[in-house]
């Protein structure tokens, strides 16, 4: 993890790789405090903030990626373009901008917020929880993406129907649904009625 104003502050002088941590909310999205995110993770659960970010091209296709088999969460599954969580007092429109193009290697040509939305996904294969309270993005990517293989396995683009399709074939994360669902009239209003979200 690159190191930041806030992330600088919890670097461990030991050479251990330093503490991420994350902002823990309560169900109005206020900050209550911070916890380390293996341990906000763990059942039951900490409601802390996070973000999910939705990309289309310019036909209206999505950018999904598949999470690469390193990760210990839901590794190996089909995910939306981009999600993870704000560093403690970092917006989260400059965290969703900043991880994506960790992970993907572009920036955003657009980015809009797209509302928020709290949930709670046990991940049966992990044993860990996601307690989300999620700010929502949509947005335009354009040009070659460049995924960090730590991250990402595999990225497409895909039309409702093809990502119907993969959705029935394939393993996908547990919020995955949930926050599509959320993004849904924000997408609409980007891609338009001809697309078909």
């Amino acid at each position: 993890m690159p190191t930041s104003p806030v992330t600088a502050s919890h670097s461990a002088s030991n050479g251990a790789p330093p503490a991420i941590m994350l902002e823990l909310v309560d169900e109005h999205g206020t900050t209550i405090g911070t916890a380390e995110k293996l341990a906000a993770h763990q059942p039951p659960g900490q409601l802390h903030r996070a973000f999910s970010v939705f990309l289309f091209d310019e036909r209206g296709r999505l950018l999904i990626q598949r999470r690469a088999l390193g990760k210990y969460h839901s590794p190996g599954v089909w995910s939306n373009t981009c999600c993870g969580h704000p560093y403690p007092g970092e917006a989260p429109f400059a965290a969703a901008a900043r991880r994506t193009h960790e992970e993907l290697g572009v920036s955003p040509s657009l980015l809009a917020e797209a509302g928020t939305v709290r949930y709670n996904h046990p991940d049966p294969d992990s044993g860990l929880v996601e307690q989300e309270y999620n700010h929502l993005f949509v947005g335009m990517v354009q040009g070659p993406v460049a995924p960090d293989p730590e991250e990402i396995g595999e990225t497409v683009f895909v039309t409702p129907a093809e990502l119907a399709e993969r959705h029935a074939a394939a393993p996908f994360s547990a919020w995955f649904m949930t926050v599509l669902d959320a993004a849904r009239p924000a997408i609409r209003e980007l891609t338009g009625p001809a697309g078909g979200w």
